[in-house]
């Protein structure tokens, strides 16, 4: 997708999408085979139940046709949310990362995965699980010495939830 196009969808979709109380985090499109496929994946700060992509899935589609955004030919378009191993590339996905676990490749060089405890305009307050036996410990990750970051999913991870509940 040119750079015109993809600025050009993003100047038409995003107000829209604002509207509805959701952030437009990103806009791909894809050729299969003869068809182009439009994807959008949007978020916010409470997540994006499938009532709400529904309701911006036809706001977005009823924009589309009546601009000549994608041009000739058929598309189809495509909403969905960043899903549960999201990359973290914006100030709010770390704010929205609170509580989670986080695999971050270091700009010097290694890798950390460490639960996101805070997040400031500066860095992170991060808890690293404890090794074999080990008791977890508290790191300050800045944000300049993050080269990527992602959620990593957690399939037994208790819930804040049910430990309150096993320490009443």
């Amino acid at each position: 997708m040119s750079t015109t196009q993809s600025e050009r969808l993003r100047e038409l979709l995003e107000p829209l999408v604002s509207s509805q109380g959701l952030d437009l985090e990103e806009i791909a499109v894809d050729s299969v085979g003869r068809k182009r496929v439009l994807r959008v994946v949007v978020d916010s700060d409470t997540g994006a139940d499938l009532d709400r992509i529904a309701d911006v899935s036809r706001a977005l589609s009823a924009k589309l046709d009546e601009s000549d955004a994608m041009g000739e030919g058929e598309y189809t378009l495509e909403v969905g949310t960043p899903g549960a191993e999201r990359a973290l590339t914006e100030h709010r996905h770390y704010v929205r990362a609170v509580d989670r676990l986080v695999k971050f490749q270091l700009a010097e060089g290694g890798e950390l995965v460490a639960r996101i405890l805070k997040v400031d305009d500066d860095g992170l307050d991060l808890e690293v699980p404890g090794v074999k036996g080990r008791k977890a410990t508290s790191r300050r990750l800045g944000f300049p010495e993050i080269d990527k970051a992602r959620v990593q999913v957690e399939f037994s991870r208790k819930d804040s939830k049910d430990e309150k509940e096993e320490e009443a």
